[in-house]
């Protein structure tokens, strides 16, 4: 298994919508609000379902793995728009499975590398947080 970076992504992206998750029922909802609020930027259809599989798959993750609540931020600055997903579990770290078999879970980091322009995580004094960064 190997870690994700740790920086802190774009200090100067301002948030555009938060969303609290308790469970995965509240995924629907995530999804459906983060497409209102993505729809009029100039994230095309295409990017716009990279974007909501990403939230998808990063939320799953804090809701499974982390401690409660799990925050969703969607950042933007000019020319990108930031998914932060954060949990309270600051002893744990997100890694990348290297030996599991596709089919069998454990996916969500490698989907979200692949279909991020840029991906990576970092700790503050409470929160683990994983980010995504999609291209405008």
């Amino acid at each position: 298994m190997t870690s994700l970076p740790a920086p802190v992504p774009h200090p100067a992206a301002t948030e555009q919508r938060r969303w609290t998750l308790d469970s995965v029922q509240d995924l629907r909802r995530l999804r459906a609000e983060l497409r209102d609020a993505v729809t009029g930027t100039l994230i095309d259809d295409d990017g716009l379902d990279r974007i909501a599989v990403v939230a998808t798959e990063l939320a799953t993750n804090a809701l499974r793995h982390g401690r409660p609540p799990t925050v969703i931020r969607l950042l933007e600055e000019p020319g990108h728009l930031i998914l932060d997903v954060a949990d309270h579990d600051l002893a744990g770290e997100p890694l990348f499975d290297q030996s599991r078999p596709i089919g069998s879970g454990g996916l969500g980091l490698h989907l979200a590398r692949t279909f991020a322009t840029d991906l990576g995580w970092y700790r503050t004094a409470t929160t683990k947080h994983v980010w995504a960064v999609f291209t405008t």
